[in-house]
């Protein structure tokens, strides 16, 4: 496969929409996932809200036509990855898995390590692109001028290939199954608050 990584600003995002909604359906639709189609026009709607939020940056991940010259705009070749990042809030959210995050890791901790961070919030390629690079492409797009190098992301334990990818790439585990949470959360390589424990606890 001929694909290269775009970063993208939120509206050039927005209109690829349709390639972002399919290809978050096929990357969560098998395991551990197996998530129904309902929920990929959920992400779809939430979308236009993240690229709201501050500091939100993107990338796709398009093949086929073209070389990746379009202009910034992801308006050449078919959408087969995205990633999404922004700037962690403070307070520190509690929905979803924030709160399982935020009670593991500790005021102290959450505060110096994740807030005010970048957060990459998803990650998807379609399962034809897997394996040709450009998930660590997507990452690096996105997270390569966190400020001080501080990014982070969390995932599911059941994610393995997503968890041995992290790990392969540098991003250092500082909160996993040893703290009896179901959810992995990793800092950046060059994240400054890294820990130097398998799970930093």
């Amino acid at each position: 496969m001929t694909a290269w990584v775009q970063p993208v600003a939120g509206e050039a995002l927005l209109a690829r929409a349709d390639g972002v909604r399919r290809t978050y359906a096929e990357a969560f639709a098998g395991p551990p996932w197996h998530e129904d189609p309902a929920m990929a026009d959920g992400y779809a709607e939430r979308l236009a809200r993240d690229t709201a939020r501050p500091g939100f940056v993107a990338a796709l991940a398009l093949s086929g036509d073209g070389d990746g010259s379009g202009g910034g705009d992801g308006s050449g070749g078919a959408v087969v990855g995205f990633v999404t990042a922004w700037t962690t809030p403070a307070p520190f959210p509690a929905d979803r898995g924030y709160a399982r995050v935020a009670a593991a890791l500790g005021a102290g901790r959450t505060a110096d390590w994740l807030v005010g961070a970048l957060e990459v919030d998803e990650l998807a390629l379609s399962p034809g692109a897997r394996g040709s690079g450009l998930a660590a492409d997507l990452l690096e797009s996105v997270t390569a001028r966190a400020p001080e190098g501080r990014c982070w992301l969390l995932t599911s334990v059941r994610a393995e290939p997503a968890v041995r990818l992290y790990r392969r790439l540098g991003w250092r585990q500082a909160l996993g199954p040893s703290t009896g949470s179901d959810v992995v959360v990793f800092l950046g390589p060059r994240h400054p608050g890294r820990p130097d424990t398998a799970d930093g606890l």
